[in-house]
């Protein structure tokens, strides 16, 4: 492939601009080689590319083995990683539904332990866990700056449930329609692995969608690979955008992004991109007063995001026009600079709302690195560790793996554990921590930036931070500080 792209074939005869790796085919002395010899790149069937750039510098060949040896490892490991995920949920949800461990040793005693059923509404994920906090901000209502976030922050948050438990919080805590829950298919993974749910916000000034694409479950291998998988496409016309995320969006193979795809005769799942489109498009549709929003977490926001991308290229007016923002939480970059320019100028002229939310130093916002000319784009609402808000370009140490920045991180992490027993005293019962959050909380104090990246900081600063608002367009305003400014609104 690679001999073939150097005569101008194009990949799959979609894109003519492309790096992909292949960790499934690496060995040792690869990645030795790719270290040390940058023209290795060209000659080995670990990367197929038709690109001359990305392989001028050492450090992004080694961003490149980081990469492909993740991925590797990962893949080893997949079956073991989940079965390990399975039996921490099953058990955390056990002494969770007898209370707490002493008294689920009392009912084993007696014969009385209650087990936890995965279909229920009850059982939570690993991230449910560390925080079970289930109603909307009560402070917000319809018609606030917030609301749209509030919803989102929420909504991102609980899609790493089971649809037991969403329909019943989406129609008994959140008083909304619950469209539902799907598994789309990924056709490169060749398995289910992208995760949504859609739910309906009604009132009298019109009818709000909430579409929200599931995250990386930390248990998840095959998650982990498509947020690690640094290839990348060109899409004429946009750009190079991240090859994982395109692929868990529903990218067809050797075809790229047709408008329209043919009726699938097998019995896996539709992809996500065009099961949602078509679902919404029938909704709005037939209902002129009603609009929708699109949110997510880490790789649900990537997701996202790049879901008005392809509509874009479809050039599906209906949809643009009914989408009423972009609300992402802990979103890792999802493409070069020319993508970032085209999103902003689109997202500009269609008049959508793009709100990415960054806490504090979250490790995921600064991924994939800059240095592999991956780009952030759009207005970012940065917030500290006093969920203390404002507008920033980027976000703070956009690439921050260095000793000093480490040391300073780890400081931060230590005031974050320490918050943690005091802010039920200062902001009330619905903030307290729980003990296994705090285990967590323990841990970034040995690999900053893990802990910043839970749902849980990010509900916390949508409910106690400020929303801030430029005094003018961001992208004039960006390059002069002093023109933004913070408040409530």
């Amino acid at each position: 492939m690679a001999a073939m792209a150097s005569r101008g074939v194009c990949h799959g005869g979609f894109s003519c601009s492309y790096m992909l790796l292949k960790p499934e085919e690496v060995r040792f002395f690869d990645l030795i080689h790719i270290l040390f010899s940058p023209t290795y790149l060209h000659k080995t069937k670990l990367v197929d590319s038709r690109d001359d750039t990305f392989n001028d510098k050492f450090r992004q060949r080694w961003l490149i083995c980081i990469s492909i040896l993740a991925q590797k490892i990962l893949l080893s490991v997949a079956k073991p990683l989940a079965s390990i995920g399975s039996f921490v949920e099953m058990y955390l949800n056990l002494v969770s539904c007898n209370r707490n461990l002493f008294k689920l040793l009392l009912n084993f005693l007696t014969a009385k332990v209650e087990k936890p059923c995965k279909t229920s509404a009850n059982y939570l994920s690993f991230i449910g866990i560390l925080d079970k906090r289930v109603g909307l901000d009560a402070s917000i209502r319809r018609g606030d700056s917030m609301y749209n976030a509030a919803i989102s922050v929420m909504a991102s948050k609980a899609s790493y449930e089971n649809e037991t438990y969403l329909k019943t919080t989406v129609q008994d805590h959140w008083k909304m329609e619950f469209v539902g829950f799907y598994d789309y298919w990924n056709e490169y993974q060749e398995k289910a692995t992208t995760q949504a749910f859609i739910a309906l916000d009604k009132s009298e000034e019109g009818d709000t969608y909430v579409v929200a694409f599931r995250g990386t479950e930390p248990f998840d291998a095959d998650a982990w690979c498509s947020d690690l998988d640094i290839s990348w496409y060109e899409i004429p016309g946009i750009g190079k955008i991240h090859g994982g995320f395109m692929k868990a969006l529903g990218l067809q193979k050797n075809v790229g992004w047709p408008k329209e795809v043919a009726a699938d005769s097998s019995d896996h799942p539709p992809v996500a991109y065009y099961a949602i489109r078509d679902m919404l498009k029938d909704r709005l549709s037939a209902n002129n007063k009603a609009n929708f929003i699109l949110t997510g977490h880490s790789l649900g926001g990537a997701l996202a995001i790049l879901f008005p991308a392809i509509l874009m290229l479809h050039d599906e007016t209906l949809l643009l026009e009914r989408l009423d923002g972009v609300y992402t939480f802990g979103q890792p970059r999802v493409g070069h600079e020319t993508f970032a320019e085209f999103m902003e100028q689109k997202l500009e002229d269609h008049g959508i709302r793009y709100c990415r939310f960054v806490y504090c130093n979250d490790i995921v916002p600064r991924l994939p690195y800059d240095d592999l000319m991956f780009k952030h784009f759009g207005t970012c609402y940065y917030y500290n560790r006093h969920y203390q808000a404002k507008i920033v370009k980027g976000e703070p140490e956009e690439n921050y793996f260095s000793p000093l920045t480490a040391i300073a991180m780890m400081v931060n992490a230590f005031l974050e554990l320490i918050r943690s027993f005091a802010i039920v005293y200062m902001k009330g019962r619905e903030y307290r921590e729980g003990r296994l959050f705090r285990v967590v909380r323990v841990l970034g104090l040995v690999i900053p930036g893990l802990t910043a990246h839970c749902p849980h900081d990010y509900v916390n600063a949508t409910r106690l931070g400020s929303f801030p608002v430029p005094t003018q367009q961001f992208n004039n305003a960006a390059d002069h500080p002093s023109q933004l400014q913070s408040e409530n609104v």
